[in-house]
C-alpha cells in the first residue's frame, strides 16, 4: 500500500520569497567587497590596458594620446626581452633557495617543536620579525654589509677567496641573495601552516612499518606538505619576478642586473613613456598568470586557483 505525503499548504510558495531574500542579503554582503575590487583593481587595470595601446608624444614630456597601437608590445618585447628572462631566472633561483632555507625551519617549528610552545612561538616571531622593518631599510642594510668596505668582502679578501678588486654588490649573486632573504617569510609561513596540520600519527605509523626517517619524510611528510610548498613558491615567485628594489643600482644591483621591474619604474618615473611602461606591465602580468596556471595544474593543486 503506497503512502502519499502531502506538503503543508503554502510551503512551496513560501520558499521562493525566502530564496530571493537570501540572494538579496548575500548580494548586500558582497557589495562592499565587489565595489572595492572594481574601484581599486578593475578600473586601474582597464586604464593600464588602454594606456598600453596609447601613442607617446615625444615633444611633450609625459604626454600620450589614446589609440590602438600594437607596436608598443612589439617594441618592448624586442628591446627588453633580456630583462624579462633575467627577471624570471632570478625569481626562480630566489624561490628555490628560499624553499631550501624555509622548509627545514618550517619543519622544525611545525613538527619537531609542536610540544614546545614557548620555543615554537619564539621562532615564529623571529620568522615574521623582518616585517617590522621596512623592505627598503632591510635591503639597504644588506647593501652596507655586502659593500666593498663591508665585513663580508673584507673577510673574503683576508681568506684569499676574493681579489683586492673584487666586489659583491652589483652582481647577480647580490640580487638573488637579496630576493631570497626578503621573501623567506613568505615561503616559511605557508610551509609552517601546512606542516602544522600534519597528523604526527602518520609519522609514527611510518616508523611502526619499519620505514627509515628518510623514507617517512619522502613518502609521508613531503607529499602532505605539497599545498604549503605550492602556496609558498607562488607567494615568493610572483613578487620576486616584478621586484625592482633589490636589482636597483641604488641597492644591490647594477645596469647589468636590471630586471623588468626596473625598466617599468624607469619608463614610469624617469624617461616617462607611459604606453611602453603599461605594455611591459601587462606583459609581465600575462606571463606570470600563464606560468602560475601551468604550475598549479601540474602540481595537482587546482583548488589554489
Amino acid at each position: 500500500m503506497a503512502l502519499t505525503v502531502l506538503a503543508p499548504a503554502g510551503t512551496a510558495s513560501s520558499t521562493a520569497p525566502d530564496r530571493r531574500r537570501g540572494g538579496v542579503i548575500a548580494l548586500a554582503l558582497l557589495a562592499p567587497g565587489l565595489a572595492y575590487l572594481a574601484l581599486f583593481f578593475l578600473v586601474p587595470f582597464v586604464s593600464l590596458l588602454l594606456t598600453s595601446f596609447g601613442v607617446n608624444v615625444p615633444e611633450q614630456y609625459g604626454v600620450f594620446d589614446y589609440g590602438f597601437q600594437w607596436q608598443n608590445y612589439v617594441d618592448v618585447i624586442a628591446q627588453y626581452w633580456p630583462q624579462f628572462l633575467r627577471s624570471f631566472w632570478f625569481a626562480l633561483l630566489a624561490t628555490v633557495f628560499a624553499l631550501l632555507v624555509s622548509y627545514p625551519i618550517a619543519y622544525l617549528i611545525g613538527v619537531r617543536l609542536r610540544e614546545h610552545l614557548l620555543v615554537r612561538n619564539l621562532l615564529l616571531v623571529l620568522v615574521i620579525a623582518p616585517f617590522f622593518i621596512s623592505f627598503l631599510l632591510r635591503t639597504l642594510a644588506w647593501k652596507q654589509i655586502l659593500s666593498d668596505e663591508g665585513p663580508v668582502v673584507s673577510a673574503l679578501q683576508i681568506l684569499g677567496l676574493m681579489g683586492p678588486q673584487g666586489h659583491i654588490t652589483g652582481t647577480a649573486f647580490a640580487v638573488v641573495f637579496g630576493l631570497t632573504y626578503n621573501f623567506i617569510p613568505f615561503m616559511t609561513l605557508p610551509l609552517f601552516s601546512s606542516l602544522d596540520r600534519l597528523d604526527k600519527r602518520l609519522l609514527e605509523a611510518g616508523s611502526d612499518l619499519y620505514a627509515s626517517p628518510r623514507q617517512t619524510f619522502m613518502r609521508v611528510t613531503l607529499p602532505l606538505s605539497v599545498p604549503g610548498i605550492v602556496s609558498g613558491t607562488l607567494l615568493t615567485f610572483i613578487p620576486a619576478a616584478g621586484d625592482y628594489v633589490n636589482a636597483s643600482q641604488a641597492f644591490l644591483g647594477s645596469s647589468s642586473t636590471a630586471m623588468i621591474g626596473n625598466v617599468i619604474q624607469s619608463k614610469f618615473l624617469i624617461t616617462v613613456n607611459y604606453p611602453q611602461a603599461a605594455a611591459l606591465s601587462i606583459l609581465l602580468m600575462a606571463v606570470i598568470v600563464v606560468i602560475v596556471s601551468l604550475y598549479v595544474r601540474r602540481s595537482g593543486t587546482d583548488d589554489l586557483l
